[in-house]
């Protein structure tokens, strides 16, 4: 807690490169590292667009990066970005993390992995959406909407924050 979030220049789905600065407007940031393929990703990627929708008008702005691009997996290339944009009606960017540095930077370990930064863009929140990734009729406790809650009043982010769950992101091996 209290890191600075890490700068980035990754492509998007709509073929901009987009920076940390891009998203200077937003009074708290939530960086979502996720991927295509990812059972837990595509269980909450609805949810992920509820909250977006929820919170822009408190100036939250979600970004999902996927440091996913892998050879050996056939879901993740950068089409397939750009078709699951589509698919599943994302409403906040989309980046390609290719060379894995930024997913490194934040010390992200699967998918998703939530990162949530106040308006001086210090970690505050960094854990799971809710308790129950695979079916949203049993949540009982929103976790990342009472971070999100606390923080737009003007309050600390208080109690346990579970870790994310989710698949581990698949590592390339560089010469």
């Amino acid at each position: 807690m209290g890191e600075h979030a890490k700068n980035f220049s990754l492509k998007g789905v709509d073929e901009k490169f987009y920076s940390l600065a891009e998203f200077s407007g937003a009074k708290i940031l939530v960086i979502v590292f996720m991927c295509n393929h990812c059972p837990y990703v595509q269980a909450v990627w609805g949810r992920l667009n509820k909250l977006q929708e929820r919170f822009l008008k408190d100036s939250v702005q979600f970004v999902g990066i996927n440091p996913n691009l892998n050879p050996d997996y056939e879901e993740e290339t950068f089409e397939k970005m750009q078709e699951y944009y589509k698919k599943f009606h994302m409403n906040f960017p989309y980046l390609q993390d290719d060379t894995q540095n930024t997913a490194r930077e934040y010390k992200a370990q699967c998918t998703p992995d939530i990162y949530v930064f106040d308006n001086g863009r210090k970690l505050v929140y960094h854990g799971r959406i809710d308790d129950s990734w695979q079916d949203e009729s049993k949540v009982t406790k929103q976790e990342l909407a009472e971070a999100l809650l606390a923080l737009i009043k003007g309050e600390k982010v208080l109690g346990v924050q579970n870790l994310s769950i989710g698949c581990s992101i698949k590592w390339k091996k560089f010469c």
